[in-house]
């Protein structure tokens, strides 16, 4: 194992998470012309981490890695990142493909091996697609303990990790050696917002465009979007004087 904790940690171009995603005319997928984007809301957490953890252990960290899948404009969020305190950056280019998460931590598996990364931190799940697959999947194809919807994330200096995740009536505490996958849950920490200075800082660190055709895999999506559509609407409530009231009800609805 390296003497040093390097750090990777992908992350994704989604539709802002203000935003109410709209489906597009051909009903296969979600509109994405003309509409925000920014980093997913669970990526922006590890990236907060990866440099608080840093902070907290100088001299175990060595550097830290970004790494997105995406179009061009992914630049953007991995930009975001760089200006955050990540020090170096690549951009595995495939376009507008979707890929879908066994693509996607096929990719990460060469990424990590490139890097020589022995602690990954990633959303646990990307708020486009809600897979929630990609750092399990990555865990198994590299063989390493992973520690999911992490809610506080403790490195030790015998390089072993700690983390606490919620469940249901309390806490749950895992301690794994690196190397190690910890993916992040929303009270992990609280991202900082990032001052214009910074982001033009960042422009001047490495930022690597990486064809996938050079990665040598197969990236071919196994599932087809066939139909899209909006859940229906729910028919409006109505109020009931008696239990009696509420089972006739009931019954004329053949709820019971």
């Amino acid at each position: 194992m390296s003497s040093k904790i390097r750090i990777l940690v992908p992350i994704k171009r989604v539709i802002d998470a203000a935003l109410k995603p709209r489906i597009n005319k051909a009903h296969n997928g979600v509109e994405s012309k003309g509409v925000k984007f920014s980093i997913n809301p669970f990526d922006d957490i590890a990236v907060e981490e990866a440099v608080k953890i840093r902070k907290n252990n100088k001299d175990l960290v060595e550097s830290i890695h970004a790494v997105s899948i995406g179009p061009s404009k992914a630049k953007d969020v991995l930009r975001t990142a760089l200006a955050k305190g990540v020090d170096t950056s690549s951009l595995v280019d495939v376009g507008d493909t979707e890929l879908e998460p066994l693509a996607v931590s096929k990719i990460l598996k060469k990424i990590q091996e490139e890097q020589g990364s022995n602690l990954i931190i990633m959303g646990k799940q990307a708020i486009d697609d809600d897979a929630g697959q990609a750092g399990q999947m990555l865990a198994g194809l590299l063989g390493w303990s992973q520690a999911t919807n992490a809610s506080k994330v403790t490195i030790n200096d015998d390089f072993t990790a700690e983390v606490e995740k919620e469940i249901d009536g309390g806490i749950e505490t895992v301690r794994a050696p690196l190397p190690l996958i910890i993916t992040t849950d929303l009270r992990l920490n609280t991202p900082k917002f990032v001052t214009l200075p910074k982001m033009m800082k960042a422009k001047k660190k490495p930022l690597k465009v990486v064809n996938p055709a050079d990665l040598g895999l197969d990236l071919e999506n196994r599932l087809e979007t066939v139909s899209l559509e909006e859940p229906a609407a729910r028919k409006a409530g109505i109020k009931v004087k008696s239990v009696d009231e509420l089972i006739s009800k009931m019954k004329e609805l053949k709820a019971i």
